[in-house]
């Protein structure tokens, strides 16, 4: 486990909270910024949107992420690798870091849309719930983020897509990145399962880098999948690769490792692998990935 910050650190976050929520905004504007790209280009992002859909398990860990101080000890073992370039989550987990101080020089991404809760029968109708462009821009922040899941047997989907292209719009006239997070879905047995497979990868990139009026600020979060190197080809946008819930992370590190060889991909970001490694050393396996990605 990371060390824990003292508990007085915590009880500050909900002191401010109950007698100065404005604090919240001076925060993030008094936060040392950076640009997504430096001299490498290349990217490590912490991911940590989970919770607010009500995916709460890790692997066979069904309430892994029940505890919001453990999460955010968790997040600052990860952030303080000097590797680490930055973070995605909602709101009011980025609002406790940028109070904690741990976003200093960090890439920022925003979650915009956490409406699809996990399990729910409009699951694939994922409205934006979260984030905003304006509220996005506001905080200095790199971008945001969106899931597309697309099941063509759901109506559900062309609101996702509708409310994805407005999104991307929105983001684009901040000059901030839209990261698109394409997946073809279907329900098997009533649960939403993405499917994997290359062919279907790539319809989900065709179909998601066409979401609104300019591509120019545009990048894909994309599974690593079997023939990456086919997958990649069908995109130019830049591309991070998503770690997902795997059940072996060592196996999981070697696929990473060799598609962080493809041309458009500029790196990782990665969420449940890292922070909730099966021997709970999360430095270790942040450190790891850093490795792969720099």
């Amino acid at each position: 486990m990371p060390e824990g910050c003292p508990a007085g650190d915590y009880a500050r976050i909900t002191e401010l909270r109950v007698n100065d929520p404005a604090a919240i905004a001076r925060a993030w504007q008094a936060r040392t910024t950076r640009p997504v790209a430096r001299d490498d280009g290349r990217l490590m992002i912490v991911a940590a949107d989970h919770p607010a859909r009500g995916a709460l398990a890790v692997g066979a860990r069904s309430t892994a992420m029940n505890s919001r101080t453990d999460l955010l000890d968790r997040l600052r073992a990860a952030l303080a690798d000097p590797g680490v370039d930055g973070v995605l989550a909602t709101a009011d987990i980025l609002d406790d870091l940028v109070l904690l101080g741990a976003l200093d020089d960090k890439v920022v991404f925003s979650s915009f849309n956490r409406g699809g809760l996990a399990g729910s029968v409009f699951e694939l109708d994922d409205r934006m719930t979260g984030a905003t462009a304006a509220a996005t821009a506001a905080a200095k922040m790199n971008g945001g983020k969106m899931l597309c899941r697309i099941d063509l047997d759901d109506p559900g989907t062309v609101s996702t897509m509708a409310a994805c292209a407005q999104a991307v719009d929105e983001l684009a006239a901040h000059g901030l990145i839209a990261m698109l997070e394409p997946f073809i879905s279907s329900r098997v047995a009533g649960k939403v399962c993405n499917d994997l497979r290359p062919d279907a990868v790539i319809k989900s990139v065709h179909i998601a880098q066409g979401l609104g009026s300019t591509s120019a600020y545009t990048w894909m979060k994309l599974p690593v999948v079997d023939e990456m190197e086919r997958v990649m080809q069908s995109t130019t946008l830049p591309t991070l690769l998503l770690g997902g819930d795997p059940a072996d992370p060592d196996q999981a590190f070697a696929s990473w490792e060799k598609a962080l060889a493809l041309p458009s991909v500029r790196g990782l970001i990665v969420g449940r692998t890292l922070l909730y490694p099966p021997d709970d050393d999360v430095s270790s396996a942040v450190a790891t990935a850093v490795a792969m990605v720099r």
